[in-house]
């Protein structure tokens, strides 16, 4: 019951936000709707390590390198085929595959955690240099050329399915990206409460256990391995329809471990956690990148600090801990008893 009342809860709060996202370019300038489809498409990474981390247990240190390729598949998608339909497609297909061969090789070879962690990032650090050094004619695929550290410039944003000759508007794409991260919020939720979900949340307390009770772990989490995959790779192609632009720098340590703090700060464990914490700091390294004073840095490392000391668990568990506990609270005390009125 409780589970069915937090589906329900969910629904309608994104029922609301999703009446506030297309209302929203009425109310709110372009400069702020192009803010806010950055933070959309970042949220939509920020979900992707969320959910294999805080669900499947999977520590990955190199989540952007399926952000990376995602972004990059669209991007050569849609140069060469001037539509963002098989652009978008690619963006999601390429990184599940690479999240299926890397994941193979190191879930079914055994990698303990911390050293999964290690392969991710050593393979994001590896994707970064290989595509820092394809600048020249040499380097392209179509008539999309890679561009090296200058990056590729000029990408075709996104377009109605099958009509590539009606491109959206800034303010279409800003609808089509907050729609899209309330879609995977509610995919991963209904993900979760299936009985999918439910053999990862065992795996992930107790694997010898779930192994014991007739389960392989190995392939549960390598299929969550790739749905992770597949929707940062998705999260990928969010971000370039922005900007029309990518360069490697999308596959950068600074930002793989900006997810990680995402998830830190927002709560891991849960789907809103993440969300909120991609939310705060991007917000927050825009408002602290205006100012000359204080390296931005400095500023957001602070903050980590505070928070892993002060709120350990994150701000979306500490907060519904806090309502439970007063929930409890009200509902134990005591009705009083009427008053006796002496004859």
């Amino acid at each position: 019951m409780q589970k069915l009342n937090g589906m329900a809860g969910a629904l309608i709060g994104s029922v609301l936000l999703a009446g506030a996202i297309i209302i929203a370019p009425g109310y709110v300038d372009l400069f702020q709707i192009m803010q806010f489809t950055v933070f959309a498409a970042m949220a939509v990474l920020a979900l992707s390590l969320g959910f294999i981390w805080g669900y499947g247990g999977i520590l990955c240190f190199g989540q952007t390198s399926f952000f990376g390729l995602g972004a990059y598949a669209y991007a050569v998608t849609a140069i060469n085929f001037d539509d963002s339909t098989y652009a978008i497609l690619l963006a999601i297909l390429i990184p599940v595959i690479f999240a299926a061969l890397l994941g193979y090789f190191m879930i079914y070879g055994g990698v303990s955690d911390v050293y999964l962690g290690v392969i991710t990032l050593t393979v994001s650090l590896i994707l970064f240099n290989l595509v820092n050094s394809t600048a020249g004619d040499f380097y392209k695929i179509g008539d999309a050329r890679l561009g090296g550290f200058n990056g590729i410039p000029g990408v075709p944003t996104f377009n109605v399915p099958g009509n590539p000759s009606y491109i959206l508007s800034p303010e279409q794409s800003w609808i089509v990206t907050g729609l899209a991260l309330i879609a995977v919020y509610l995919g991963l939720r209904v993900l979760i409460a299936s009985s999918f979900g439910r053999i990862i949340l065992a795996i992930r307390e107790n694997e010898t256990r779930a192994a014991l009770l007739g389960y392989d772990p190995r392939i549960y989490k390598l299929i969550t391995f790739m749905i992770g995959g597949a929707i940062a790779g998705f999260a990928g192609a969010l971000y370039v329809n922005w900007g029309a632009f990518v360069s490697p720098t999308i596959f950068a340590l600074g930002l793989s471990a900006q997810i990680i703090i995402w998830v830190i700060i927002g709560g891991r464990g849960t789907l809103i956690g993440p969300v909120i914490g991609c939310l705060l700091m991007q917000w927050m390294v825009t408002e602290v990148g205006a100012q000359q004073t204080l390296d931005a840095n400095f500023i957001l490392g602070a903050v980590l600090i505070v928070f892993v000391l002060l709120v350990p668990k994150g701000i979306a568990p500490t907060l519904r801990d806090l309502i439970l506990s007063r929930s409890r609270e009200t509902s134990s005390e005591p009705e009083q008893s009427p008053v006796k009125v002496k004859p």
